[in-house]
C-alpha cells in the first residue's frame, strides 16, 4: 500500500510535469494539483497510531536453573489529556510471566532527559541481553544477544517504556512534543502511561515498582509521589546511578566538586593512578569520603579566603586522593572539573578516562587538549546497543511499524527541556530537587521502600552525590530505615559488568521479597 501511493504520486508529478511543459496551468488549477499530491503524501507518512497497538509472542527462558514460561508484548499506549483528546502514543515491550495477575510489576525507564529505554532493556534485567565486552570497545557487527539467566522475571514482571520523542513514542495530532518535554510534564505524561498499562491490563491489585536510570531516578522519585497522589501506592523504588538535586550544579556551589572526589579516587585506584595503593576500594574509598565531608569540605567553604598554607595541604592530599599533580590542582583553585579529570589523569598514557565509565579508555587527536574528544564509555556500546535491539524487536518480538526508532529527543530541532519544578512542599525551583517529592512520598507511604544502586566508576552521577542528596530528605530515623545502599565495581550502567550484574540481581531479588513478600 504504501509503495503504490508513492508511485501514483511521482506518477501525478510526472504528468504535471509534462502538461505543463506544453500548456501552463491555471493558478487555480495547480494548487489543486500541488493539494492533491501533498494529500497522497501524508497519507504515506510515518505516523504514530492513535489506535493502541500490541503483538504478543511467547517465549522462555531460564533463570536460577528454573524453565519460566513468558510473554512478550510490544505495543503502544495512548495517552489523554482531561479531556479526553488523545496526545500522545508511548511504545512499551512488556514480559509477564504465567500465571501473573497479581504478580510484582516493574516499570522500567531510562533517562536524557530525552533518552529512549533501550539500555536498560537490552542490557539488564529482561530474558533477553546484549554481549559486550566491556570496559573494552565492542567491536562491530555481527553482535550477540540472547536469554538472559540473570533476568529478573522470576521475581517480577517488567515493562520498559520509552518518552515521548524517544523509541516509538511519538506526539498525536497537533500536540507538540514540547507539551512532554519538561519535569513535571514528562512525569504528567508517564502518570498517564502507566496508569493506562494498569488498566488495560488489570494490575491494579499487582505489587508496583518504579525502576529509573539515570534521569529517570530524578523522574522516579516525582513520579512516584504524583502516582501515590492519584491512588496508586508503590512497593518500592529502585534507583539506579542517580541525580535527584540539580541544584548542586548551580556555579558558584562547591558540593559538586566535593561529591565528585570518591569517583575520581575510585577511578585512579582502578587505573593504578595512587601510591601505596590500598588493597580494598572499599576501605580506601571510606577514608575518601571523610577527608571530603571534612577537611576538604572546610576548605572550600573559606573561598578566596584560605591561607596559603592550609591550601598547599589540601591539594597535597587531594593529590593523593586522585593521582593528579599537587601543581595541577592548586592551578585549579583545589576546584578539580569533571573533564579535566578525565584528561589529565592519564595524560601521561597518552589516554583519556570514560565519563558513564572511568574503566573505558579512550584516545583523543592529541595531548595538549583541556577535554577529552568523546567519551568512550558511550562509543564503546551505543552501535552493540541500537544494532541489537533493532533486530530483536522486528526479528524476536515480530513488532513492525515504519517509524523510526530515536535514541532520543534531544536531536529534535524544538528540543528544550523545561527545568522547571513544582515540588511536594514549597515553591516552583528553577532547578529540580525531587528528593522532596521522594520525602512525601515515603512519609505518607511508610511502607514504601528504596533501593539506591551506585557504580563506583560512574562519573556521571558520583555516588556520593546520591548519599548527599538522600541524606538530606525530611525523613525520621523509622523512615529512614527504608532506604537501602548498595555499591559496585563497575560505571553507570552498573550491569555492564557481569560480575556486578549477578551481585546486583541478587541484591534486587533481596529487596523484591522484602518490599513484596510472596504470599502476602
Amino acid at each position: 500500500m504504501r509503495k503504490s501511493i508513492y508511485t501514483t504520486a511521482i506518477a501525478f508529478v510526472m504528468a504535471s510535469s509534462i502538461a505543463y511543459a506544453t500548456e501552463t496551468p491555471k493558478k487555480d488549477d495547480a494548487k489543486s494539483e500541488n493539494d492533491s499530491i501533498t494529500e497522497q503524501i501524508t497519507k504515506a507518512t510515518a505516523l504514530a497510531p492513535i489506535i493502541e497497538t500490541s503483538k504478543a509472542t511467547k517465549h522462555s527462558v531460564t533463570v536460577k536453573g528454573k524453565k519460566i514460561d513468558y510473554t512478550a508484548t510490544a505495543g503502544t499506549l495512548t495517552i489523554r489529556d482531561d479531556e479526553g483528546v488523545p496526545t500522545a502514543s508511548v511504545f512499551y515491550v512488556a514480559y509477564t510471566a504465567n500465571p501473573g495477575k497479581n504478580r510484582p510489576i516493574t516499570f522500567l525507564y531510562n533517562g536524557g532527559p530525552g533518552s529512549a529505554s533501550l539500555w536498560l532493556h537490552m542490557g539488564s534485567f529482561g530474558p533477553v541481553r546484549v554481549r559486550t565486552t566491556s570496559p573494552d570497545a565492542t567491536g562491530p557487527a555481527p553482535y550477540t544477544y540472547g536469554a538472559n539467566d540473570e533476568s529478573l522475571l522470576d521475581k517480577t514482571d517488567l515493562v520498559f517504556i520509552d518518552a515521548i520523542g524517544t523509541g516509538y513514542s511519538r506526539p498525536l495530532g497537533k500536540t507538540e512534543g514540547k507539551k512532554f518535554w519538561g519535569v513535571d510534564q514528562d512525569v504528567d505524561a508517564f502518570a498517564r502511561a502507566i496508569k493506562r498499562y494498569v488498566t488495560l491490563n488489570e494490575r491494579w491489585n499487582s505489587p508496583k515498582f518504579l525502576f529509573g536510570e539515570s534521569y529517570g531516578t530524578t523522574r522516579s522519585a516525582n513520579l512516584v509521589n504524583n502516582l501515590q497522589n492519584q491512588g496508586m501506592d508503590f512497593n518500592g523504588v529502585i534507583l539506579l546511578s542517580s541525580i535527584l538535586n540539580y541544584g548542586i550544579e548551580q556555579p558558584g556551589y562547591d558540593i559538586g566538586y566535593i561529591a565528585y572526589l570518591p569517583s575520581y579516587a575510585a577511578t585512579a585506584w582502578y587505573h593504578n593512578k595512587i601510591e601505596n595503593k590500598p588493597a580494598e576500594l572499599s576501605t580506601f574509598i571510606d577514608e575518601v569520603r571523610k577527608f571530603a565531608s571534612g577537611e576538604y569540605a572546610a576548605a572550600l567553604s573559606k573561598g578566596n579566603t584560605i591561607s596559603d598554607a592550609e591550601k598547599t595541604a589540601v591539594a597535597q592530599k587531594l593529590s593523593k586522593y586522585t593521582g593528579l599533580t599537587t601543581d595541577y590542582i592548586l592551578k585549579a583553585d583545589l576546584r578539580i572539573d569533571l573533564n579535566r579529570f578525565q584528561k589529565e589523569l592519564l595524560r601521561d598514557r597518552h589516554e583519556t578516562v570514560g565519563r558513564f565509565d572511568s574503566r573505558f579508555l579512550g584516545v583523543d587527536y592529541d595531548d595538549a587538549g583541556e577535554n577529552p574528544d568523546f567519551d568512550a564509555s558511550d562509543t564503546g556500546i551505543n552501535s552493540v546497543f541500537v544494532s541489537s535491539l533493532r533486530a530483536y524487536l522486528t526479528s524476536d518480538l515480530q513488532y513492525k511499524t515504519d517509524l523510526d526508532y530515536r535514541l532520543g529527543a534531544y536531536g529534535q530541532p524544538d528540543f528544550d527541556w523545561d527545568w522547571k519544578h513544582r515540588p511536594a512542599q514549597g515553591w516552583t525551583q528553577m532547578m529540580p530537587d525531587v528528593g522532596i517529592d521522594l520525602g512525601a512520598a515515603m512519609r505518607q507511604n511508610p511502607h514504601l521502600k528504596v533501593l539506591s544502586l551506585n557504580g563506583y566508576y560512574d562519573m556521571a552521577t558520583p555516588f556520593f552525590a546520591t548519599e548527599y542528596d538522600i541524606a538530606h530528605i525530611p525523613l525520621k530515623p523509622q523512615t529512614v530505615k527504608n532506604v537501602t545502599f548498595k555499591y559496585y565495581p563497575s560505571g553507570h550502567m552498573i550491569y555492564l559488568n557481569p560480575d556486578a550484574l549477578s551481585q546486583l540481581v541478587k541484591d534486587l531479588g533481596g529487596f523484591y521479597d522484602q518490599a513484596a513478600p510472596q504470599g502476602k
